[in-house]
C-alpha cells in the first residue's frame, strides 16, 4: 500500500554522506528522511577503504573542506568513547613516500603548502623511514609524516551515523521523481512506496548524482572512476600507517580516463592489509581486471617487499564519483529551490562526509556556512559543453 509521509527533509543516499547530512541535519532540529534504492552503505561507501585523509589535499578549497572534517570526525569519535568503537576510528597517521629526488622535492613542496594551511606534516629522511615503518623496502628518497590521517570502517560508520542520528530510514525505495511546486521550488520526492512530502531534499546519491540530479530538471556533471581494492588474509599490524607513493596525490588529480595505479598500503585493526589504488573511466563495468589488480599488487610489493609472500584473499571494485574539477557539489542548488547536493566527492567521500553534512544542516537552517561554498557551487558547469 502507498504511504505518504511528511518531514523536515529528504536525503536521497544512505552511504556515508547521506549518513552525515542526516546526522547534522537532526542535531539541527529537523525531521529528516533518508531514502535508498539499496542497503545502507550499499554503493561507493561499501566498496571503501574509509581513509580521512589531509595528506593527499592540495591548498585550497577541498583541504579547507579535510580539516573541517578530521576535526568533526575526531569529536564523533570522542563521543562518550563509544562512537570510536562502533566505527573503528584510527588515528594512525599517514606515511607518504618518493622514491626518487625528483619525487621527494615535489612532496616537499607540497607539505609545505599543506603545512600553510594548518596540515601537520613533518619531513622524513630516507634513513628515519624504517623508524616509523619497519617492513618499508630500502632506497626510498625520503617522505613526509601525516599524523592527522586517520580511518574507520566506512560501512560500519554510515550504519551507526544512521542509527544515533534518529532519521527515518527507508530502504529499497527508489526515486523515481524530485516533486516541485507550480512556481518550481521542491516539494519532496516520489518513490516506488508512495510519495514522501518535504519542503528540502538533499542529493547524496554519489556516483548515482547526476541521474537524481536530471530527477529534478538539472545537470549535474557526476561520472563514475572505477578502482580495486586487494584484501590480504589478516596478519599482525605490520603496516602502521597508511603508507602510498607520492605518485598518488597525481593520479588523483589527473582527468585521465586511462588506467592509473599508485601503490597504498595499509593495515586495518581487524588485520587484513588492504592495498589499492587504481582509477580508470570504464563506466559501471564492475568486471574483474587481472591486469589491475596484478599492478597493485605489484606496486605493494615494491613498497613492502614482504607482502611477497602473503596470500591475498580477495578483491573487490567501486566506483568513484568523479567531477570534472575534482571538487564536488555541495550546498543549494540555485536552479531548483529546495535542492541541496552532496555529492561527487570522488575517493574522497568517507574523510569529507561530516564536513560536508555539518554545511549542509547550515545551508537547511538558513545559516552562514563555516566554510565558503562558493567553489562547491553544483551549478558551476552550466553552460559548458558536455
Amino acid at each position: 500500500m502507498n504511504t505518504r509521509l511528511t518531514c523536515d527533509v529528504v536525503v536521497i543516499g544512505a552511504g556515508m554522506t547521506g549518513a552525515a547530512c542526516a546526522l547534522y541535519a537532526a542535531r539541527a532540529g529537523l525531521d529528516v528522511t533518508v531514502v535508498d534504492r539499496g542497503p545502507v552503505a550499499g554503493g561507493t561507501t561499501g566498496a571503501g577503504e574509509g581513509n580521512l585523509l589531509v595528506s593527499d589535499k592540495e591548498p585550497g578549497a577541498e583541504l579547507e573542506l579535510a580539516l573541517l572534517s578530521h576535526r568533526l570526525w575526531a569529536e564523533l569519535a570522542e563521543e562518550s568513547g563509544e562512537t570510536g568503537r562502533m566505527i573503528e576510528y584510527e588515528a594512525k597517521g599517514g606515511l607518504v613516500v618518493a622514491s626518487s629526488e625528483q619525487g621527494l622535492a615535489a612532496l616537499t613542496d607540497l607539505a609545505a603548502g599543506q603545512r600553510a594551511a594548518g596540515v601537520v606534516a613533518e619531513q622524513v629522511p630516507a634513513d628515519r623511514l624504517r623508524d616509523l615503518e619497519p617492513h618499508l623496502a630500502p632506497g626510498l628518497a625520503g617522505g613526509v609524516h601525516y599524523p592527522q590521517d586517520s580511518q574507520v570502517m566506512p560501512a560500519l560508520a554510515a550504519a551507526h551515523l544512521l542509527r544515533v542520528s534518529g532519521a527515518r530510514f527507508l530502504t529499497g525505495r527508489t526515486v523515481t521523481e524530485v516533486l516541485r511546486t507550480a512556481d518550481g521550488s521542491v516539494r519532496g520526492v516520489r518513490t516506488g512506496h508512495g510519495d514522501i512530502h518535504a519542503p528540502a531534499v538533499v542529493n547524496a546519491a554519489g556516483t548515482w548524482g547526476g541521474e537524481v540530479a536530471a530527477l529534478a530538471g538539472v545537470s549535474l556533471p557526476v561520472l563514475p572512476r572505477r578502482g580495486f581494492v586487494l584484501v590480504t588474509e589478516p596478519l599482525p599490524r605490520r603496516v602502521r600507517h597508511k603508507v602510498y607513493s607520492a605518485d598518488y596525490v597525481a593520479d588523483v588529480a589527473s582527468d585521465s580516463a586511462a588506467l592509473q595505479t599508485s601503490p597504498v598500503v595499509e593495515g586495518t585493526a581487524a588485520g587484513p592489509i588492504l592495498i589499492g589504488a587504481s582509477r580508470e573511466r570504464v563506466g559501471f563495468d564492475r568486471s574483474l581486471s587481472l591486469p589491475v589488480v596484478r599492478a597493485l599488487a605489484e606496486g605493494a610489493v615494491r613498497l613492502f617487499p614482504f607482502l611477497s609472500e602473503v596470500r591475498a584473499l580477495r578483491t573487490y571494485a567501486g566506483f568513484r564519483p568523479y567531477m570534472p574539477d575534482h571538487l564536488p557539489a555541495i550546498g543549494p542548488d540555485p536552479r531548483v529551490p529546495g535542492l541541496f547536493h552532496a555529492c561527487g566527492h570522488e575517493g574522497a567521500g568517507i574523510g569529507l562526509a561530516t564536513g560536508t553534512g555539518h554545511l549542509i544542516a547550515q545551508a537547511l537552517g538558513g545559516k552562514a556556512p563555516e566554510t565558503d561554498l562558493a567553489p562547491f557551487r553544483p551549478d558551476r558547469f552550466e553552460g559548458e559543453a558536455a
